[in-house]
């Protein structure tokens, strides 16, 4: 990313914990951003927030848009108020930022894309495990049929016990889940980005809630178990038009042994890989041979999905997750709610 003489004003919708460690920190650091102001409805929050970065505190989104005339809004708020937000930030003439999941609903996610389009503005979701190198890799490997018929496809997103003690990753009112649309999320999209975006034939599920309401403490501090709402294990099955098929695995609670699993398996006809770190391998006379490694997995894949999106919003033609794929992931997370929910297959 190169600078120039015009920074973009920024201003961020929510001062939580990813607003700090991931929008903030990247604007502040970057030559091409200027963090103007900051908006929580807990306006002391809000102010902590303003103080450490130069910028100004707002506890109400309207005043904080026509009073400062952003070019760039991250969305950061909890992910009922994404549709609201985004929307708001999109008719103030500003380019979106918006920490996933997109909306609660698919039809919040679409209106989202159709007033991006109108405003021919910018509007892009933080998946930022696609940006990594290892993924970006694996797309170009597939593209090109390295592994041939990918018919098999596993996703994990996985914590033994790793229930957020902060926040409202617990109330699904406010969340719309617990770990598919928190983490599931993350490496759905990043296997659809690998794959090219199949179309989905139809998706069965099956949810549990057993160890969130029974405890109390984990890896990420504690919860109250009487308000744990979401559910705190997901498994599903997507079976693709084209025949193949993709299991994901999600969890904030499972007895497993690892304390955290988060990645994807592609099994080809030609080969198969893993994605983080990438290693794409086949089997020769019962012995693995190895086409490709790399030896870590990327770990500056959150600078790399902020820094395209400032590209794009200064003219660069790079890619982002756009708002078409944002709906798209939206309506799988949707659909996977409701067969687990319903105990059905869901036509999609």
């Amino acid at each position: 990313m190169s600078g120039s003489d015009t920074k973009l004003r920024v201003a961020i919708i929510g001062a939580g914990n990813v607003a700090e460690r991931v929008h903030a920190s990247f604007y502040h650091d970057c030559v091409d951003t200027e963090l103007v102001g900051v908006c929580d409805n807990r306006l002391e929050q809000a102010q902590m927030f303003a103080n450490k970065y130069g910028c100004a505190a707002f506890d109400d989104v309207e005043t904080l848009l026509a009073t400062l005339h952003p070019d760039v809004v991250s969305v950061c708020s909890p992910n009922r108020f994404h549709h609201q937000h985004v929307l708001a930030a999109l008719a103030a003439g500003c380019h979106v930022m918006c920490e996933k999941p997109p909306a609660m609903t698919s039809e919040e996610a679409h209106e989202m894309l159709l007033a991006a389009r109108k405003a021919r503005k910018v509007l892009a979701y933080d998946f930022h495990h696609r940006f990594a190198l290892d993924v970006q890799l694996m797309r170009e490997q597939v593209a090109a049929g390295t592994l041939g018929e990918v018919y098999v496809t596993t996703v994990k997103a996985l914590r033994r016990c790793g229930v957020p003690g902060w926040g409202v990753f617990t109330n699904k009112s406010l969340q719309g889940g617990g770990p598919l649309i928190d983490i599931g999320i993350h490496m759905l999209d990043a296997a659809m980005f690998v794959l090219g975006f199949p179309l989905v034939k139809s998706v069965t599920a099956h949810s549990f809630r057993k160890l969130g309401t029974i405890k109390n403490t984990g890896q990420f501090g504690t919860w109250d178990p009487a308000s744990f709402t979401v559910e705190d294990a997901l498994f599903a099955t997507l079976e693709f038009n084209n025949g193949g098929i993709l299991r994901l695995e999600t969890s904030f609670a499972l007895n497993i042994p690892e304390q955290s699993v988060m990645n994807v398996q592609f099994c080809g006809d030609k080969a198969g890989a893993t994605l983080f770190p990438a290693h794409i391998y086949h089997d020769d006379a019962g012995e693995l041979v190895t086409l490709m490694q790399r030896e870590v997995a990327d770990d500056q894949r959150h600078f790399r999905s902020m820094s395209a999106f400032v590209d794009r919003v200064k003219g660069s033609p790079v890619a982002v997750a756009e708002a078409q794929q944002g709906y798209e992931i939206q309506r799988l997370v949707e659909a996977i709610y409701a067969a687990a929910e319903q105990g059905v297959t869901i036509a999609l």
